[in-house]
Formats: structure tokens, C-alpha cells, sequence
């Protein structure tokens, strides 16, 4: 369960960290230190969380391009995190197959928001792929 847990755990601290506006290391290793995270999804949470704020709008940019209608603080919270960490790993991490990527972001939006978002997330993440893949 390993990197499943590391992306709901990824999600909920970027979801912290958007709320309270705090995108401090200090916050990433204190919410890493509360909970009990073995390695493996300790290491996947600083890699991700590091790797989504160092080219945040580059991975906003991506998403606001799909959101049609949308801008990009009018999503939910949730959706917005869930859709950072898709497109950090389909862009950054190559040992992540996307349809995993994709089908992870999809399960979190179902467990953590609404049926309606997961429809969502999953046509933005699939316009992405479509038009990163031509």
C-alpha cells in the first residue's frame, strides 16, 4: 500500500498547505514526523511535495490549460491537489506509469470529494496526456 498511502498523505498536506497558505519545509517534515509513514512513503512525500512547489506554475499552468471555464482558485482544494500530484508524476516521475498516475488521482477524488470531481479530474488528466503524447 506503500505509494497509495504516500499519495492520499501527499494530498492532504498539499491540501494543508494551500489552505494555510504555508509552504515551508518545516511544515512538510513536521506533518511527515506525526504520522506513522514508513520510508518508502516518507521519501515519495518530499520528493513530490519538493518537485510540485519548485515548478508549481508550471504544473498549474498544465492544469489551468484544461480546466475549461475554470480558473485555477476556483477549484476545490481537494480536486487541485489530487491534479498536482497526477501531473507531477506523469511529467517527473517516469518509473510511474501513467494510467497509474491517472487511475490513483481518479480513486483519492472519489475517496476524498465527490463522483463529480472524479469525472472531472479524470478528463483534464486525460486532455493532458493526450496532447503531451502528440
Amino acid at each position: 500500500m506503500g505509494r497509495k498511502i504516500a499519495r492520499e498523505e501527499t494530498m492532504k498536506l498539499l491540501f494543508q498547505m494551500e489552505m494555510n497558505n504555508d509552504c515551508s519545509d518545516n511544515l512538510v517534515e513536521l506533518y511527515i514526523n506525526e504520522n506513522n509513514l514508513d520510508h518508502d512513503e516518507q521519501e515519495y512525500m518530499r520528493h513530490a511535495v519538493r518537485t510540485i512547489m519548485t515548478n508549481l506554475n508550471n504544473i498549474d499552468k498544465s492544469i489551468e490549460k484544461y480546466i475549461k471555464g475554470w480558473k485555477i482558485h476556483r477549484l476545490a482544494k481537494v480536486d487541485l491537489s489530487v491534479l498536482r500530484i497526477a501531473v507531477y508524476e506523469i511529467v517527473y516521475r517516469k518509473d510511474i506509469p501513467i494510467e497509474v498516475s491517472i487511475n490513483e488521482a481518479i480513486e483519492i477524488c472519489k475517496k476524498y470529494s465527490t463522483d463529480e470531481s472524479s469525472k472531472f479530474i479524470n478528463g483534464v488528466l486525460g486532455s493532458f496526456v493526450r496532447e503531451k503524447d502528440e
